[in-house]
């Protein structure tokens, strides 16, 4: 029995997503969406279906969407482009201690090779950040902000809105990185009064290689790609018309069942979580237990090291994680949890299950069977671990 508990790190494609994406793999539906004649055509009127699927899903004008090849390159577009764009203003990027490596690492870059002055704003011990730390820090010179909407360890929700009001106070720039809020919480981008939002389509069940921003009429930021003038001249490149397909149906299947789909994926994660509290003595949880997505939980099993339960569960058939994806290779312990106050040994403890709309409750209930007895094993390998 194989059971997938890693949704944040990729979801599987949905099949009707795959379904409503398949016929452009084909001879009849592969125009270049930039040509007149028919095949193009054909291409194009399918890249403005998903530009309206995706707006709808957002709130927003479709004409404001752009298409990506991915979340990080989002990322990047917003951060780098914004920079650029308002260099005359200043040069002072405000973030988090605890966003994805696609924002640290974009900052991080600024910082060396274009003189940016970033501030990295701590989390307390439950991963929460407060709009007035972001309002302390903002400076004459600060032109973005950066802020992502849930975070991809923890699961822990930030007040975007209330962000963003602080920035436009003062005249600042907002983005977003909604990769991990799409799909598990309502994103509505009149209602959060962002300036960019990122997002991915392999996080909301579309293939990997498309992603997507919403760029405020009113931001004035800089192209991440030059070249031809697809995209309303602010991406260049033939887009992606398969991956772009998958992801306004994608955006569809959300838009239509995301409140149904958040109450059963909560009540699945909940069940995992207190079952699993209940059986394993010294389990604790990190992160906001209330201002939480619905599809995430991350658990500290102490007197263990975290690879090795991971690796014995995968032996057994059941695939989570240690953390993001993307830092999978690192030898350090978690960024996110270190920053939320957590010494390296409970950080390297600590597992993030995360699952999704295929998730069910017999997976759930194989999973509360075997891990207890997979953790007392290996604790039981502990000399430090006092139930011995």
């Amino acid at each position: 029995m194989k059971i997938y508990m890693d949704y944040n790190a990729t979801t599987p494609v949905d099949p009707r997503v795959a379904e409503r994406a398949i016929p452009y793999l084909k001879k009849d539906s592969f125009g270049n969406p930039s040509s007149f004649h028919y095949y193009g055509r054909m291409a194009r009127e399918a890249v403005v279906q998903a530009r309206e699927q995706v707006g709808r899903c957002l709130n927003a004008d479709p004409g404001d969407i752009t298409f990506t090849g991915s979340g990080s390159e989002g990322d990047n577009h917003a951060i780098k482009g914004a920079f650029v764009a308002n260099r005359n203003k200043g040069n002072h990027i405000i973030t988090t201690e605890v966003e994805h490596p696609a924002v640290l690492g974009t900052c991080r870059w600024l910082e060396e090779a274009a003189g940016a002055r970033v501030t990295y704003l701590p989390v307390d011990e439950h991963g929460r950040l407060y709009p007035e730390q972001v309002a302390e820090a903002i400076t004459e010179r600060t032109v973005l902000v950066s802020v992502m909407m849930a975070n991809n360890e923890s699961g822990v929700i930030y007040p975007i809105r209330d962000i963003a009001a602080v920035c436009h106070e003062k005249g600042v720039l907002m983005h977003t990185d909604a990769v991990q809020g799409l799909g598990k919480i309502p994103v509505d981008v009149q209602d959060l009064d962002v300036d960019i939002l990122s997002f991915a389509g392999h996080k909301i069940y579309a293939p990997k290689g498309i992603g997507g921003q919403y760029i405020h009429p009113r931001c004035t930021i800089n192209n991440l790609l030059h070249g031809g003038h697809q995209e309303g001249g602010r991406r260049a490149g033939t887009e992606n018309v398969l991956g772009v397909v998958a992801l306004g149906k994608a955006c569809q299947i959300i838009h239509d069942n995301l409140e149904h789909e958040q109450v059963e994926v909560a009540a699945l994660r909940d069940k995992l979580e207190s079952g699993l509290m209940g059986a394993i003595p010294y389990l604790s949880r990190n992160g906001d237990p209330e201002r939480r997505v619905c599809n995430t939980t991350n658990l500290v099993f102490e007197y263990i090291e975290g690879e090795a339960l991971l690796l014995s569960l995968d032996m057994a058939g059941v695939a989570i994680s240690s953390g993001s994806a993307c830092s999978t290779g690192s030898d350090a312990p978690s960024h996110v949890l270190t920053a939320m106050g957590l010494p390296p040994e409970k950080a390297r403890a600590s597992l993030r299950f995360s699952i999704g709309r295929f998730t069910s409750e017999n997976e759930v209930d194989h999973v509360l069977s075997i891990l207890p007895p997979i953790v007392e094993r290996l604790r039981s390998m502990s000399p430090i671990y006092p139930g011995k």
